[in-house]
């Protein structure tokens, strides 16, 4: 390794490198980002202005629309300009500080779905103590937790990240800087970074995951004892549109981040990384919004405060 020159730079591949694919990919993704950024927006203004809606549940669901918003704007906007300006140099600094900022966000994400399924039990299981559970004061509390853990687990890979030299191959197979791929083309030991990724991630995936299931069910355990029917598909509904969230999201980084790489391969990698980080975050506040009634009922006097009837 003596005698070989180190990278300062690594090279994007990209979804696809055919000049007839550029143009529609642009437009596609130019689309679904500015739909993205359109819709959380209006999640984040409905909760802020409509009086309503300041209740713990929504003040998380704001804050998920948030973190959606920092997500996809991580990734997408570079995406964007490597296709237009056809572009895909970048430097391993801006590299390693995409690396941060992604794994930030998505232990984010992953953290607050997990507070949000003890909200939703506390709500369900402990109504009567609901309020006094879930004050002002300990949702601040559980935000500024999954900040402080969000930014440990964030910056232990990445100083490990920082260690990785790149000598031979410098093409990431990927439209943005992600672990995985990096360290498929890095000439270093990467032994204690898969370590930490298992250490880390699993316990820290696996233990949100197993707190969500376990919340959910003392939620259907109480369920089951409701005797109204219709009060019984109420509380299902409030609770079907946060599981599929967590499903899909959680299905979408263990995929990446734990499953044998010799079962997969660069196009299907790239499928999954689209899908959890384009179209997961205009996907969430869409399934949060569209079957709650308060945030039609928010929908629809925002509508009529906008343009009010003749």
């Amino acid at each position: 390794m003596g005698n070989q020159t180190l990278l300062k730079e690594l090279f994007l591949y990209g979804l696809s490198d055919l000049p007839a694919l550029q143009l529609p990919l642009f437009l596609f993704f130019l689309f679904i980002y500015l739909f993205t950024i359109i819709w959380n927006l209006m999640i984040i203004s409905l909760i802020v202005t409509n009086s309503h809606l300041h209740v713990p549940m929504y003040f998380f669901i704001g804050n998920l629309a948030g973190l959606d918003l920092s997500y996809s704007s991580l990734t997408v906007p570079r995406l964007l300009f490597d296709l237009y300006a056809k572009t895909r140099r970048i430097s391993i600094k801006a590299c390693i500080t995409q690396v941060f900022f992604f794994i930030f966000f998505a232990s984010c994400e992953a953290f607050l779905l997990t507070v949000m399924s003890y909200d939703r039990y506390t709500a369900i299981c402990k109504p009567l103590h609901y309020t006094q559970i879930m004050s002002w004061k300990v949702c601040a509390q559980l935000v500024s937790i999954v900040l402080c853990l969000s930014v440990t687990h964030s910056l232990s890979h990445t100083l490990y990240a920082l260690k990785l030299t790149f000598c031979e191959s410098d093409i990431i197979e990927s439209f943005f800087c992600d672990l995985p791929q990096m360290f498929k083309i890095s000439c270093s030991d990467i032994y204690f970074n898969i370590v930490l990724i298992l250490l880390l991630g699993g316990f820290l995936g696996v233990g949100s995951l197993v707190l969500t299931f376990l919340s959910y069910a003392y939620i259907f355990k109480t369920v089951l004892k409701i005797q109204v029917k219709g009060n019984r598909s109420k509380v299902f509904s409030t609770c079907t549109s946060h599981l599929t969230v967590v499903f899909v999201y959680f299905g979408s980084i263990f995929f990446n981040y734990f499953w044998p790489s010799t079962y997969r391969n660069s196009s299907g990698d790239k499928v999954v990384s689209v899908f959890y980080t384009v179209i997961l975050p205009l996907l969430n506040p869409l399934i949060y919004s569209l079957r709650n009634k308060d945030f039609q009922k928010a929908f629809q006097s925002g509508f009529r405060m906008i343009l009010p009837p003749k």
